[in-house]
């Protein structure tokens, strides 16, 4: 692990543990603690040195993960390999996804999260970690007054040609009634355009406190949304595309005032500024609590293979 800042993940090994290797070390390992004490201790867990198997995952998952949850209105690109099992977002490997809470801009978002390494890159590809408090009290006041207000997200999805994800592999069906079920319980305002897209506005806060340990932490994704993060050369071909408000995704400030570049850049550096890496290891498994910790992805070479599940 390296990075800047106090706190880190910590890393549990068989020996430290006097636990057996494989899933079913593991899996007796955590049948003996109490897990949701540990893990809201240390925020995030890494299981590294039992070498788990793909095929004995799914035993390590039902006692980390005891409900697990699909991607529903999830807006990265993944692909699903089992039971509510994904890859993580697949992004070109030169570059870096920055620090987010998985679903912070939703009306719901999974409590944990766990990374499984199926393949280790040949270099680099660490997973990034921030502590949402130190993320949030590393921003200057200004910027986070500006935020106390909340932001308001919206995406413009397609019926199955354009750009970004379309609306039936973001909610996983193709039923426009099953759509407007889920989003008349979000708070969300949507409505159906031509060539069947969908528009959807939410206002979220911007900062949220954890239900056990009421730490106030930073659990927004303005830097994902908004353009100025993508480069200046991205964002100004996308302007003359189209509107701001046409993009696949863009945030704004709860009352629609638009978020300066400059604050959305500070989010951004301030959260990789503070993280601390795992790096990977072939078997290693990482669970975090998704409130408490935010998360990333390095850049990376070779065939790096992530797959994410999470839980309510």
């Amino acid at each position: 692990m390296n990075g800047t800042g106090l706190w880190a993940p910590l890393e549990i090994r068989p020996g430290d543990v006097g636990a057996g290797s494989g899933a079913g070390g593991l899996a007796a390992y955590l049948d003996s603690v109490d897990l949701e004490a540990l893990l809201v201790r240390e925020k995030a867990l890494v299981f590294r040195g039992f070498q788990v198997p793909q095929d004995g995952l799914d035993a390590v998952l039902e006692r980390l993960l005891p409900r697990r949850i699909a991607y529903v209105h999830g807006n990265s690109p993944r692909t699903k390999v089992g039971s509510n099992l994904y890859t993580s977002t697949e992004y070109p490997a030169a570059y870096t996804i920055s620090m987010h809470n998985e679903l912070s801009y939703a009306h719901a978002w999974p409590a944990r999260l766990v990374f499984y390494c199926a393949v280790a890159p040949a270099s680099r590809g660490a997973t990034p970690l921030v502590d949402g408090r130190l993320w949030l009290e590393s921003l200057d006041d200004e910027v986070r007054e500006a935020f106390a207000g909340g932001v308001c997200y919206t995406q413009n999805l397609h019926g199955g040609s354009g750009l970004g994800k379309s609306w039936q592999d973001t909610f996983e069906t193709r039923d426009r009634d099953e759509v407007d079920a889920f989003l008349a319980g979000t708070g969300a305002r949507w409505g159906w355009g031509p060539e069947d897209g969908l528009r959807v506005s939410q206002v979220r806060p911007s900062t949220a406190r954890h239900p056990v340990t009421g730490e106030e932490v930073w659990f927004n994704q303005c830097d994902q949304w908004h353009p100025a993060a993508l480069g200046d050369e991205t964002a100004k071909a996308l302007a003359q595309i189209m509107p701001v408000d046409e993009l696949p995704q863009s945030v704004t400030f709860a009352d629609g005032s638009p978020i300066p570049d400059a604050y959305v850049l500070q989010v951004r550096d301030r959260g990789l500024e503070h993280a601390r890496d795992v790096d990977w290891h072939e078997g290693d498994v990482l669970l975090i609590d998704n409130m408490l910790v935010a998360h990333g992805r390095r850049p990376f070479t070779g065939p790096r293979r992530i797959l994410v599940s999470m839980s309510d």
